[in-house]
């Protein structure tokens, strides 16, 4: 079978090289490059992209055998029904590994062409490196190669205000654009590289802070039969996703243009404020994860695309972000309410096997940051408890009735099977010795009120919700816990 660059002309590789992208993995792949290649094809752009390994091990040489193109399959459900959207992206030129050459990385640097800087180095990535050189080849720490990068953009340009670049951080960290700009002036001061260099990079350069949100599920190991007899070719860096995206771009609008991305139907946001698609994205996406996972799983689920076929289940789900989440929060309804549409259509998709048991993982903290705020919003908001929230509340503390086994924490389902209850070390130890006296009245006491857990906050202030969260946790002794959240919605 030919490989893909043997059947597949490459339509826009050799558009000039406007972007740079630190990070050749999979998220990139399947988001970015996909969105500068749908403005490519919609003739509203025409650039190219060179991609650059952040570490030294990559996929260069894979990606470069083949020219730089690859497939795209987006695939989820609309309308109940599944989908499957296959493209091929021809817009990246060619990908280099600097700890191999790093004169190529300088080389770009200097490329009147060059406009915009997309990086995803993971969280770890945006972070200062003590002892990080100018003259180290490449540096450690990514914003000390931004910093080199910059310094020699800023030579070969004699510091010309309009050559300066527009960042895109997405590594998922708050206000990442702001911290990779911060610890790249630290390492301009630290370098000496002179207070002219220092306001050029203030000045002449732009750092956003972004919001994405896609599920980018990589190379398809188990589907790759599958894909070749689909497509008549091999493609050793096809990625997958599903088929929703989002990037929100917090950032001075005059430099949109340098990327248009939000000219397409991409669903790019640009914005002077990201914080509250970001509170959308917690509180309703995840929110509606946390405050639901863990009861249906101990309904007898396991995946999150199956509990979604279970009428009682996802009507739940529902109820808690149409009369209990979008209520608390303060963008447009019509926005909050398209967005949570998004979301039913995401959890049913059937590409995808999310399992419970994962997300599951640090519940408590989770519940913390996605569902407490929501929960306190809407007792100011409507002066009364929010019945599903208040039900998932003791949910969680159920799901966290643990018990100390061979060395590690078990909870049991009601048909007493068991499985594995993974958090913090003291959290554990803290729910295990809360439930040793199965006291339903104890364990909401106790958990309410443990302040490490909710911020500083005594919940049992909140009037009514320890005695609602009690009554929850002596339901579930008797009832089947589907039975309860039937009679809630």
């Amino acid at each position: 079978m030919k490989m893909i660059n043997e059947t597949i002309e490459k339509k826009f590789g050799h558009y000039p090289e406007k972007v740079l992208q630190f990070g050749e993995g999979n998220f990139l792949r399947a988001f970015v490059d996909w969105m500068i290649d749908k403005a490519n094809r919609d003739g509203i752009y025409q650039g190219s992209i060179v991609l650059c390994q952040p570490i030294a091990q990559g996929l260069k040489d894979m990606i470069n055998a083949q020219d730089g193109i690859y497939t795209l399959a987006m695939r989820g459900a609309e309308n109940g029904q599944p989908v499957e959207n296959i493209e091929v992206l021809t817009s990246v030129s060619r990908c280099i590994n600097p700890y191999e050459d790093y004169d190529e990385l300088m080389a770009i640097a200097r490329s009147a062409d060059l406009e915009v800087v997309v990086s995803n180095t993971t969280e770890a990535g945006i972070a200062y490196h003590e002892g990080d050189k100018l003259t180290d080849r490449p540096p450690v720490s990514f914003p000390a190669k931004v910093t080199a990068f910059l310094y020699e953009r800023y030579k070969a340009f004699n510091g010309d205000p309009e050559k300066g670049l527009l960042f895109l951080p997405v590594e998922l960290i708050d206000n990442n654009g702001a911290e990779l700009k911060r610890i790249v002036l630290q390492y301009a001061s630290e370098w000496e590289l002179g207070d002219e260099f220092i306001n050029w990079v203030n000045t002449a350069n732009e750092f956003t802070s972004t919001l994405v949100d896609r599920i980018v599920t990589g190379y398809p190991r188990d589907e790759i039969a599958y894909f070749e007899e689909k497509l008549g070719y091999k493609d050793n860096v096809i990625d997958t996703s599903e088929l929703f995206n989002l990037w929100v771009i917090e950032g001075d609008k005059k430099w949109a243009d340098k990327l248009p991305v939000h000219k397409t139907d991409a669903n790019v946001i640009w914005t002077d404020d990201v914080k509250p698609y970001k509170k959308r994205k917690v509180r309703i996406l995840n929110g509606a994860h946390t405050s639901t996972v863990l009861a249906a799983y101990l309904a007898g689920y396991d995946i999150v695309v199956d509990f979604m076929k279970d009428d009682t289940i996802r009507t739940f789900m529902n109820d808690v972000i149409y009369k209990e989440v979008i209520p608390t929060l303060d963008l447009p309804k019509d926005e909050l309410e398209s967005f949570a549409a998004a979301v039913n259509d995401r959890f049913a998709n059937p590409y995808i096997k999310h399992k419970l048991l994962d997300i599951a993982l640090n519940s408590c903290s989770k519940f913390n940051a996605r569902c407490l705020p929501s929960l306190l919003g809407y007792v100011e908001e409507k002066g009364e408890l929010p019945k599903c929230l208040t039900f998932s509340l003791a949910a969680f503390i159920k799901f966290y009735e643990a018990e100390e086994k061979d060395g590690a924490y078990v909870g049991h389902r009601k048909d007493g099977s068991e499985y594995p209850l993974r958090d913090d070390a003291a959290v554990l130890e803290f729910f295990a010795k809360t439930w040793a006296d199965k006291d339903a009245d104890k364990a909401a006491e106790a958990v309410l009120s443990n302040k490490d857990f909710w911020s500083g906050k005594d919940l049992t202030e909140v009037a009514g919700l320890k005695d609602a969260v009690a009554g929850y946790l002596k339901e579930m002794e008797t009832k089947d816990i589907k039975e309860i959240m039937a009679e809630l919605i």
